[in-house]
């Protein structure tokens, strides 16, 4: 996709509204227009450029006040797991991992409510329901794929990761809330960082990171991590 192409396409911002990561801020989003055909090329050159998919829709961050959200990506071809991480790996190598054509199914929706209602009481995402799990997980761009992870064939996690020209990006995961010693959600992200080097795709996209967010503290522990800063993707240091 070259310039003239992406300057045709329309963005539409959102009146302020209350902010999900900081207590007391307002917030404005930018979205691509729902209208326009998203490819994978259109993708990968948005999310490059500091967008994110939620559900059908491409957006970012438009706080005029703010630029605390910061787009992150981990260079995969560079990780090399720490000991703590390297704990985890073996402590999940009985998984056995399939990749599924959907979400939609008993199982996986009751793995989801138990892991909503328990893990982010609060959050916007509380109480799980089945519209949210269908608006949200189950919904798909072009360069989705879904990943269901299983111990004695019984689901206990499951990752929704997209597609790009030089990357994967995880979009969200879900996993068995009683399995806490697994790190199953850390798991998963070294699964999709191995994912990425087997598909020679130098970059893991783990969407926002905000410095004063302690919820998303966890992604600056994946080195080497890159974020956007004006424009410019910088190494953390």
């Amino acid at each position: 996709m070259n310039e003239e192409e992406l300057a045709q396409i329309r963005f539409y911002q959102t009146a302020p509204h209350a902010c999900s990561y900081l207590e007391g801020e307002e917030a404005i989003t930018i979205f691509m227009d729902p209208e326009v055909e998203l490819n994978k090329a259109l993708y990968s050159r948005l999310i490059n450029g500091g967008f994110r998919r939620s559900a059908s829709h491409l957006y970012r961050p438009g706080c005029p006040q703010c630029s605390a959200c910061i787009s992150s990506r981990v260079r995969t071809r560079e990780f090399e797991r720490s000991k703590r991480f390297q704990r985890v790996w073996k402590r999940n190598d009985d998984l056995e991992v399939k990749e599924a054509k959907s979400v939609d199914s008993p199982e996986l929706y009751e793995l989801y409510a138990r892991y909503i209602n328990t893990r982010h009481k609060d959050g916007d995402m509380y109480p799980a329901d089945q519209e949210q799990y269908q608006g949200f997980i189950q919904a798909k761009s072009c360069t989705t794929r879904f990943f269901v992870f299983y111990l004695d064939q019984r689901p206990i996690a499951a990752c929704v990761t997209d597609v790009l020209d030089h990357g994967l990006s995880a979009m969200y995961s879900f996993f068995d809330p009683d399995l806490d010693k697994r790190s199953l959600g850390t798991y998963m992200i070294l699964w999709q960082i191995e994912q990425a080097k087997a598909m020679n795709l130098p970059y893991l996209y783990l969407g926002y990171w905000i410095k004063e967010s302690a919820k998303m503290s966890y992604k600056t522990q994946y080195r080497p991590l890159e974020l956007l800063i004006n424009g410019q993707w910088a190494l953390l240091t």
